[in-house]
């Protein structure tokens, strides 16, 4: 398919598709196709539609459809609650279904909702008539798999990654063509704090291991301190500018993995140009279905499997909360549950849950208990590694008093004595008997 072989059409004409009632989902991240979002917003201004269902990851860009303004022709109901639809989602305006990524694409595939429309970016075809979903795969692949109507917009800054990527025209029923960029993410430098945690984490992260880690300060601060470690594999739910210069050094080259030697894989991808530019045409990078990175039993089949994950408070059982601050949501589950199980099924892996000890505003995010309302992600029974700033310390086979005193011991020293103060309360003047 050398040549343009489907019809364009503009935004405005694209969106006539949708009807009130009808379920839409957004490709996520990056690559939110903003120019349809644009033009279905306008209908939804005009009042032409009403109750329209949006669904969709954590995505870049502005999100009016969640809006009190739009209330009447939106419902949002993301699987995820980025900082573009937090306030609303906080308010009431928005919505938020709780759901493990792995599990993001059952909703569609399972039937558990409907998909009336996919609104996605793509690269141009290439000869053999395929093109490529670029950095957001996640549940569009499954989203676009059970539409009824599928709206691309063809976009050349799309980089051409392979693996479920990968889709004919075919699936396509509605084209359009923009030439915006790729968002890309601001990185700010990590603080003193979340380099000493970047070290903890690096310390427990052995030669061959297989590394799952978001994006954010703590994920690059760790990712700063392998430059010395050998033979490290990506398998991850997203990556961002962190890996480049070790992928470039041969530090991370995917040697010691089982499944997918040599290739890092990813199912959705949010960094600098660089990282857009890293992924276009190369073989060593496989963008995934969720259903295939998320899921636990695959992740555990990787030797080594280390997962790094950030919360927002932890418990002095070891119940960590990543999704809300007391009742108000502020992200979602996401992966979270997905790499620490399969972390910890790993032969030699590791589950790490990392986080400074501490809030901007000096608050201990170690607490006697959760905020109330707070839910819990990773249970007590689940959670394996816990590190701040102030070292690392392993909860897995530790009794409730013991959990407390090494929870206690990575807290800030300023919250130390209140928190030790609670335990005691909470356990008898047994608390104070350490076992040898």
């Amino acid at each position: 398919m050398t040549q343009k072989t489907y019809k364009i059409v503009s935004p405005q004409e694209a969106v006539k598709i949708i009807k009130s009632g009808d379920h839409v989902h957004l490709s996520s991240v990056a690559s939110v196709p903003q120019c349809l979002v644009d033009a279905m917003v306008e209908r939804g201004r005009r009042g032409e539609f009403s109750n329209v269902y949006v669904h969709h990851l954590h995505t870049e860009g502005p999100a009016p459809y969640a809006s009190a303004e739009l209330e009447k022709a939106f419902q949002h109901d993301a699987f995820f609650v980025g900082a573009n639809v937090r306030k609303d989602v906080q308010a009431g305006f928005a919505d938020y279904i709780p759901v493990m990524l792995s599990e993001t694409q059952k909703l569609y595939r399972g039937g558990y909702l409907p998909c009336d429309v996919a609104m996605i970016q793509v690269c141009p075809p290439d000869e053999h008539g395929y093109v490529s979903m670029g950095t957001s795969v996640d549940a569009t692949l499954a989203a676009v798999e059970t539409a009824k109507t599928v709206i691309a917009v063809v976009n050349p800054c799309v980089p051409r990654s392979f693996g479920d990527a990968l889709i004919p025209v075919s699936m396509i029923d509605v084209f359009v063509e923009d030439n915006t960029p790729l968002m890309p993410a601001h990185f700010t430098q990590p603080t003193t704090e979340e380099i000493a945690i970047g070290k903890h984490c690096a310390g427990l992260i052995e030669d061959g291991a297989c590394l799952q880690m978001g994006i954010g300060a703590i994920p690059n601060a760790v990712l700063t301190q392998l430059t010395t470690h050998q033979n490290l594999g990506i398998h991850t739910e997203m990556f961002a500018d962190g890996v480049l210069p070790l992928v470039e050094s041969g530090v991370i080259n995917g040697k010691n993995k089982k499944l997918d030697n040599g290739k890092m894989v990813s199912t959705f991808l949010m960094g600098s140009q660089k990282v857009y530019d890293f992924i276009h045409n190369n073989p060593r990078v496989a963008m995934m279905d969720v259903a295939y990175t998320n899921d636990p039993f695959i992740i555990a089949q990787q030797p080594k499997m280390t997962a790094i994950n950030s919360a927002l408070q932890i418990d002095i059982t070891g119940q960590v909360c990543a999704d809300s601050l007391g009742t108000k949501f502020f992200s979602g589950v996401g992966g979270q549950v997905d790499f620490i199980y399969g972390a910890s099924r790993s032969e030699g892996g590791k589950s790490i849950i990392a986080m400074p000890s501490t809030t901007n505003k000096g608050i201990s995010k170690i607490a006697p208990t959760l905020n109330l309302g707070a839910g819990v992600v990773t249970t007590r029974n689940h959670i394996h590694w816990f590190v701040t700033e102030f070292g690392a310390v392993n909860l897995y086979g530790k009794s409730l008093q013991e959990r407390a005193r090494l929870l206690i011991s990575v807290a800030h020293p300023d919250h130390r004595e209140e928190l030790d103060r609670a335990a005691f309360e909470r356990y008898g003047s047994h608390y104070h008997f350490v076992r040898k």
